[in-house]
């Protein structure tokens, strides 16, 4: 698996496609949620991801490093492709994403807005509800924190 780690500003032209196609494929279509994914802020995030050996891109998550403005770091848009699960990748993506957070960000919690029923898989990183459960785009989903390295 090759995975790497880029600004929008990074990304190429078939980078970008291929990220807006998995994420359409897995939260629009698999999960029968019509939504605007192209929401604005992919911009000011960092864009990791998985391809396999053949160039086809397996994992993704958009990543917000903690600023100034926003003390808070942010993980979110988590996915592996319905042909990748249960390889590993979903955790292996959530380890560097915290990994990257906690070295760039060490004084700064990290947040995931997660699907209820992933409450253990992200429990299984550190991360605790700080919300109800709640429904976002008629998906039940709660807010979870992780701790800041540092703290």
């Amino acid at each position: 698996m090759n995975w790497f780690l880029r600004t929008f500003e990074e990304l190429n032209t078939h980078q970008l496609y291929e990220i807006l196609r998995i994420r359409q494929d897995v939260f629009v279509v698999e999960q029968n949620c019509p939504y605007l994914d192209a929401d604005g802020t992919d911009f000011d995030a960092e864009h990791l991801f998985a391809r396999n050996n053949q160039g086809k891109m397996l994992a993704y998550a958009r990543i917000f490093k903690a600023s100034d403005i926003n003390p808070i770091s942010k993980v979110g848009r988590v996915l592996t492709t319905a042909d990748a699960r249960q390889l590993g990748l979903g955790r292996e993506l959530m380890q560097r994403a915290i990994q990257y957070l906690d070295s760039r960000a060490p004084n700064a919690p990290i947040q995931v807005q997660a699907q209820t029923y992933l409450r253990a898989f992200y429990q299984s990183f550190g991360f605790e509800a700080v919300s109800e459960d709640y429904l976002e785009d008629n998906i039940p989903h709660v807010d979870m924190q992780r701790s800041a390295k540092n703290q």
